[in-house]
């Protein structure tokens, strides 16, 4: 997320910090540097300049002379400002008599479909009891799409073949209302702003169902594009939150930090992935601690939590003790998948680990995980759990079975053994004895 950006930011607040005191010209050449890297990464004009002014107007003053690393305070004053900038976070309003309605609108292809599913299995992870309405009945397999998304996560979907979408979104209400549903997401059709016809149903769906919120599902990737469909929708009906999709690309991220100030519609959701777990509340502080690459700790933990089961939990206990085997090893692998591609997890470490992280080739560190992934798929339950059984002839079935080579497996082996004597080591010791592991 936001890659490009974060490289050219972080060269400018390296050249700040490794300078004692800063002067009014090196704080107006950093501010250039800052302008041209917003502009470039399709950050709507007049945003840059009201936020580079912002952040000139405190750097020059005495909040930055005064302190004791000028440079970093400068990097301080561009967080805040950044902060101010994204907007506050709002959350979905799920306020009044049930069920609450709310509506997701947006272009062809914005990921609106999938994203209803997201939403949807977030809030019945947070206790609610969710109904998704398939008013889609124009795209080819829309329906048949968000019924077996509506399977996946065990959310009910709602649909009449024939009826049309205000009536059947009302119909879904009258259900909803009957079947103790607390929530109800309507899927809308996918059109453009410019489709007058079905830009008149969804103020006849709105209409017909009050919803409590109208989400806009926007394409993070097509820029400054997505301001003028935002801008477009917003004037149809009366959106009130956006769902910013394909947050985990290499976008150049003008979308994020301009729209809320250029529309006024703040972002409630980031679409982070394709699977239906990549979904994340809308934070400006953490959004912004990923663009100015202080990585983003609290995401990476949230991650996690989710991942990982009671069970897991346990055998990460095992394993902090040195008494864990393969079987505890091939499990924990399969949760740290569930977090979601290993380059974004990397991307979200702070400080000197997210530096040295980027030194990490991801398809290499990807490769490495399937590789393991296999050899360890390979081998019985038997000898996951004793791997002092794996003879010259188990491991050439089990490289086999894997499409590896022998000395993969013995590989493997050895940094399993090398871990658990780590692990060992370092519960003996406290952490004392780890320099000797490296001697």
């Amino acid at each position: 997320m936001f890659e490009s950006l974060t490289e050219r930011l972080n060269t400018i607040f390296a050249g700040l910090t490794r300078r004692g005191k800063l002067s009014e010209e090196d704080v107006n050449a950093a501010m250039r540097e800052v302008r041209l890297a917003l502009l470039e990464a399709d950050v709507h004009y007049s945003v840059v300049k009201t936020f580079v002014a912002s952040v000139k107007e405190r750097a020059i003053g005495a909040e930055v002379s005064a302190a004791l690393n000028p440079g970093q305070m400068v990097i301080k004053i561009v967080n805040e400002e950044l902060i101010k900038t994204l907007g506050p976070a709002e959350k979905l309003n799920l306020t009044g008599e049930k069920p609450r309605v709310v509506m997701l609108v947006g272009l062809q292809g914005s990921g609106k479909t999938t994203h209803t599913a997201k939403v949807a299995k977030k809030l019945r992870s947070q206790g609610e009891r969710v109904l998704m309405v398939a008013a889609d009945p124009y795209r080819p397999a829309a329906v048949k799409q968000l019924q077996t998304l509506g399977e996946r996560i065990g959310v009910e979907v709602f649909y009449q073949e024939g009826v049309k979408p205000p009536e059947l979104s009302k119909r879904a209400i009258e259900y909803g209302l009957k079947g103790g549903f607390s929530v109800i997401l309507i899927d809308t059709a996918g059109r453009s702003q410019l489709d007058q016809q079905l830009m008149d149903e969804l103020r006849a769906i709105q209409k017909a169902t009050n919803p409590k919120d109208v989400l806009l599902v926007v394409d993070s990737m097509i820029g400054q594009e997505a301001l003028h469909v935002a801008e477009g929708f917003r004037d149809t009906v009366s959106i009130t939150g956006l769902i910013l999709t394909k947050m985990d690309g290499d976008s150049r991220g003008g979308a994020a930090i301009s729209i809320r100030s250029v529309t006024g519609v703040p972002i409630k959701f980031l679409g982070t992935g394709e699977s239906v777990d990549a979904l994340e509340v809308y934070d400006p502080g953490r959004l912004s601690s990923r663009i100015l690459g202080m990585g983003d700790i609290i995401g990476l933990i949230e991650k996690a939590e989710s991942a990982y089961s009671e069970k897991s939990m346990e055998q990460a206990g095992r394993m902090m003790s040195g008494r864990f085997t393969l079987e505890d090893f091939a499990d924990q692998l399969r949760q740290v998948k569930k977090m979601g591609p290993i380059q974004q997890i990397l991307g979200m470490l702070p400080g000197q680990l997210g530096q040295a992280a980027k030194q990490i080739d991801p398809k290499a560190a990807d490769k490495s995980l399937k590789m393991t992934e296999a050899i360890l798929s390979s081998m019985t339950k038997k000898e996951r759990l004793n791997p002092d059984i794996l003879n010259a002839g188990r491991k050439r079935r089990i490289a086999a079975g894997s499409g590896t080579e022998v000395q993969d497996v013995n590989r493997l082996l050895k940094q399993f053994r090398e871990s658990q004597k780590m692990m060992k080591t370092l519960q003996k010791t406290g952490g004392k004895g780890l320099s000797n592991l490296f001697r």
